[in-house]
């Protein structure tokens, strides 16, 4: 064949032959549900719902989203139920070795730093977790902390994630922060007392809402105060449908 022919493609593949094919394969599932968590002066409300779901398939109904780390810090995970569990399985390890060699428990701020660290550790195949880690600071001021799933973290006054995280930030932003707010004063410092009650208040409004626009979000709503005393737990009805 001179330079100067048209390049001919090869002959089409003979019937019964098979011609190139990809295959895929994700380890991942989005489980829904949402967290969220508020800091005030001496006290922290953390909150999550309890139904876990597949596409538009209701796994389970009473699968919560909290745990209780050390007697004044809860951590609130959503995600892919799998690597949730992994994860909680974890750091529940790390603390019980910190015990151990130090006789006491490990403080809020060193647990969210840890949990950074362990997040990161799997940046190249990260845990599909969105965590929210609250307690009692050192001087028994409440605290946040927010992260994304390979560990950037920072320490915020309220924080929401999940699927119905789109419908309850702009109403704890407006609500706690005065944002969207042009005319209204810095808010204060929230603390126990009618603050906590109205807090907890506006969060169980904004599952209560949620939850009836949020096919992800409903069952069961757990609610957890932590102050200097130690945690407090309650639950109440969500959607059902």
């Amino acid at each position: 064949m001179s330079c100067t022919e048209p390049l001919r493609l090869s002959a089409a593949p003979k019937a019964g032959v098979r011609g190139p094919h990809e295959r895929r394969f994700n380890p991942y599932d989005h489980n829904g549900g949402t967290v969220l968590a508020v800091a005030g002066t001496n006290f922290a409300i953390v909150a999550g719902d309890t139904r876990m779901s597949s596409g538009f398939n209701i796994l389970s109904r009473n699968q919560s989203k909290l745990l209780q780390l050390t007697a004044t810090t809860v951590l609130a995970t959503g995600g892919f139920r799998g690597d949730v569990s992994t994860l909680q399985k974890l750091l529940k390890a790390k603390l019980v070795e910190y015990e151990h060699k130090h006789g006491e428990p490990m403080k809020v701020h060193a647990i969210a730093q840890m949990l950074a660290n362990t997040l990161y550790g799997r940046r190249f195949f990260p845990y599909y977790t969105w965590n929210i880690l609250s307690g009692m600071d050192e001087n028994g001021v409440g605290c946040v902390y927010s992260y994304d799933p390979v560990g950037n973290y920072e320490r915020v006054r309220v924080n929401v994630t999940g699927s119905g995280e789109p419908l309850i930030q702009p109403l704890l932003d407006n609500q706690f922060e005065r944002q969207h707010q042009q005319l209204a004063s810095k808010p204060p410092p929230l603390s126990v007392g009618q603050d906590l009650a109205e807090a907890t208040a506006i969060v169980k409004d904004a599952f209560y809402s949620a939850g009836e626009r949020d096919i992800y979000t409903g069952d069961t709503m757990e609610v957890c105060v932590i102050t200097k005393d130690g945690v407090k737990l309650e639950s109440f009805e969500l959607n059902v449908d």
